[in-house]
């Protein structure tokens, strides 16, 4: 089975230009079955909040930010990403793509990091939203729910994901490998540093192909006419995030090395029988577990703050 890790930049809360972005990645999958993008990568990762005093208070600049980011997330009730969803459907692939979700059903005014997987008809097979928000992110983002906590059949393999450093969170990968997870697509902001190291380890925990795809950034992916963009204090020749995009084996070995300082799209064959090897010695849901000692529980219905109950009683 062919993937496609495609490590394309965004423009910077832009979304239809991004849009335009993923489309032009769509038409380079080189008969991959699965695309893969980065985390938040429609419309961006909130680079500002670290480079602007983001923990400042009732602060006019923060909810400027703000409001350009509710602006250009996205809304999948309103249709935003239609045009992605009827290419994905022509194509006849799976992908993955990290947005930064409007989400009408908790107000429509808070965000939240989401990673959506879509069908070979286009259709939303699942909208992951990020369990806890890392640090800075907590100041744009919503905590989640477990609603997304699902894998997906791809025939030979079946598919999760998690978003960021929830990928870190060893429950959160129980939840996927005891649905059965042998591919697991880990979404980052992008950087090397952080898919290097965790990428081969957790191939190795889950037995599984992991592919671990980021979102990279330089300074010319910020519009020029993006209000506030002097703020950022942006280095022109430094990137802001370098990418890592990268493939480990059941075995934790390379597939493919992190991708630093590059754009591009991917594309890696996996064999589907080495998962069945490894598993062989280690299953960590199956034949190595002890159910009777430790069990998880996994709340996945989407949260709510309200009940509402219409019509006339009788």
């Amino acid at each position: 089975m062919r993937i496609a890790l495609c490590q394309i930049a965004p423009v910077l809360l832009d979304r239809e230009r991004t849009l335009d972005r993923v489309l032009e990645a769509l038409d380079q999958l080189d008969g991959a079955r699965l695309a893969i993008f980065g985390e938040a990568l429609v419309p961006g990762y909130p680079i500002w909040l670290d480079r602007t005093g983001g923990a400042r208070f009732d602060d006019p600049e923060q909810k400027r930010w703000h409001a350009r980011y509710l602006e250009q997330a996205v809304d999948l009730e309103r249709g935003d990403l239609a045009r992605v969803q009827e290419r994905v459907a022509a194509l006849g692939v799976h992908a993955v793509l990290g947005i930064i979700e409007r989400a009408p059903d908790r107000s429509g005014q808070t965000l939240y990091c989401t990673c959506l997987t879509l069908g070979p008809d286009g259709s939303v097979l699942s909208s992951h939203r990020k369990l806890m928000p890392t640090y800075e992110e907590r100041l744009a983002w919503g905590p989640g729910d477990g609603a997304g906590l699902v894998v997906h059949d791809l025939g030979a393999l079946r598919l999760g994901s998690l978003n960021c450093w929830e990928n870190w969170m060893p429950l959160a990968r129980h939840a996927l490998q005891a649905q059965g997870e042998t591919l697991h697509a880990a979404i980052w902001p992008g950087s090397v540093r952080n898919t290097e190291e965790w990428t081969r380890f957790a191939a190795k925990e889950g037995r599984s192909f992991v592919a671990s795809v980021g979102a990279p950034l330089r300074a010319q992916d910020v519009p020029a006419d993006l209000p506030g963009r002097e703020a950022l204090d942006l280095d022109p020749e430094a990137w802001i995030h370098d990418g890592g995009s990268c493939v480990a084996g059941p075995d934790g070995t390379w597939l493919l090395e992190p991708q630093g300082c590059t754009e591009g799209v991917f594309t890696v064959d996996l064999d589907p029988e080495a998962v069945a090897r490894e598993r062989q010695n280690f299953d960590p849901a199956g034949h190595y577990s002890r159910p009777d000692v430790l069990h998880l529980t996994v709340d996945r219905r989407r949260q709510a703050t309200t009940s509402f109950v219409d019509g006339e009683a009788e």
